[in-house]
């Protein structure tokens, strides 16, 4: 099987092309073409076997103020929308400084949504 994808590990944007073949549900990537350094292979190979994301977004506050706020890492791209519907819920006490934990251990992700900005 094929995939085209285009690396976005750095500003070069390569066209990749990513051959892969699954055995008993488990993906197994047999080629990478196209990368100009091998930060794409590994791009690639991560995103056809488990994608990750960093979400950012912004949470309100409890006087209805908004803060922008980010995963301190990337998780797994199946619970986007799920860390988003959390997210929408929250509310957090003013004063709110960069680098505070709004979320800790996210959906059992084992990753925090951090303040970005503050408030």
């Amino acid at each position: 099987m094929k995939r085209e994808l285009t690396c976005i590990v750095c500003p070069r944007g390569c066209a990749l092309t990513v051959e892969y073949e699954v055995v008993d549900g488990k993906v197994n990537v047999t080629q990478v073409s196209g990368n100009g350094c091998k930060r794409g292979i590994t791009y690639a190979e991560a995103e056809c076997v488990a994608p990750v994301r960093t979400i950012t977004t912004t949470v309100r506050t409890t006087a209805d103020h908004v803060v922008a706020v980010k995963t301190a890492a990337p998780i797994p791209k199946e619970k986007m929308m799920e860390v988003m519907e959390v997210l929408a819920r929250v509310r957090v006490e003013e004063p709110v400084r960069i680098g505070d934990t709004i979320v800790e251990d996210i959906l059992g992700t084992g990753v925090n949504v951090v303040a970005t900005a503050n408030i």
